[in-house]
């Protein structure tokens, strides 16, 4: 079982970066693909990105692609999600999860692929 700990948001103006970090709990965090996804306020959640266990694969949704990068520390337990050139469209709260499920690019952005969650951070991008 894993714990995770989202940090680093806040508010920025549009085209601001931020910095999110998630701190897992845990020995076996290397064995787990990690994902970031967000929720606005009155929509559903949505897929962001997705590393696998050695951080050497990666997947965006399209809509950040070139703007946001995940990556990933296996020994300090902890995958960030850089974001940078934000827009108003972007706020939302970001949500870092993890999964046992093998590597697949597509099945990475499933919400329902992932058994735990974070409690979430707030970015506010103002425009």
């Amino acid at each position: 079982q894993v714990q995770l700990v989202e940090s680093g948001g806040g508010l920025v103006q549009a085209g601001g970066s931020l910095r999110l970090s998630c701190a897992a709990s845990g020995r076996t965090f290397s064995s787990y693909i990690m994902g970031w996804f967000r929720q606005a306020l009155g929509k559903e959640r949505e897929f962001v990105a997705s590393i696998n266990w050695s951080g050497d694969s990666t997947y965006y949704t399209d809509v950040v692609k070139g703007r946001f990068t995940i990556s990933r520390d296996n020994a300090k337990n902890t995958v960030v999600l850089q974001l940078n050139s934000l827009t108003p469209e972007d706020t939302a709260v970001y949500y870092c999860a993890a999964s046992r499920v093998s590597w697949n690019y597509e099945r990475s952005r499933l919400a329902e692929m992932y058994a735990y969650w974070g409690q979430g951070t707030q970015v506010t991008v103002s425009s």
